[in-house]
């Protein structure tokens, strides 16, 4: 249950969005989400081991699946941020990916996990996956905060927060056309 002012939002509840009219169906809470992270937390670090990880923000729509995923790992941290873009303000992405941020600092032989909002057609990812391959990490991995269905995707995510289906979906990073960024849960848009 996630309470949004005077407002308790279940899952598969449809709510109002008040700021354009858009109505949303909620799929995860923001408790489902929080526990879900502290797992995948202990999963990466249990993987990893207790050497520094370099979580590598793909911006914009993986900051709070970043920062969040950073205050639950226990142990040493960097976070790097990379900024994508191949959706635009659509509601598919465009097949073109380009990098709108690179990084500060090398990642050579760091232990790289790349932390990514959603895996749909993994045309980002696989993109990213050449690139950073180039700088030399380590290692790298994928933790993708959610998944659209099996099989899409040529690159698949080492550690997935949720599955979703083939619908678009919005909150905790995830936008539509820049907004509902904000929401502490995760809600398909029904129109």
């Amino acid at each position: 249950m996630t309470a949004v002012g005077d407002l308790v939002i279940l899952p598969s509840q449809i709510v109002p969005h008040v700021s354009d009219g858009a109505t949303l169906r909620v799929l995860y809470t923001q408790e489902q989400i929080a526990e879900r992270v502290a797992a995948l937390a202990r999963q990466i670090r249990a993987d990893l081991g207790p050497e520094e990880i370099t979580l590598l923000c793909i911006l914009k729509g993986g900051f709070l699946f970043t920062g969040d995923l950073a205050r639950a790992l226990d142990g040493p941290v960097h976070i790097e941020f990379l900024g994508v873009q191949s959706y635009g303000d659509e509601m598919h992405s465009s097949g073109a990916v380009r990098i709108t941020h690179d990084l500060t600092r090398p990642i050579e032989g760091r232990r790289v996990v790349v932390v990514e909002d959603i895996v749909d057609t993994g045309l980002t990812l696989k993109y990213l996956m050449n690139v950073l391959a180039a700088r030399h990490p380590e290692s790298v991995h994928i933790a993708a905060f959610l998944e659209k269905p099996a099989g899409q995707s040529p690159v698949r995510p080492d550690y997935v927060g949720f599955t979703v289906g083939d619908e678009f979906v919005v909150g905790y990073g995830l936008d539509w056309a820049q907004r509902f960024r904000n929401l502490p849960y995760i809600a398909a848009v029904v129109r």
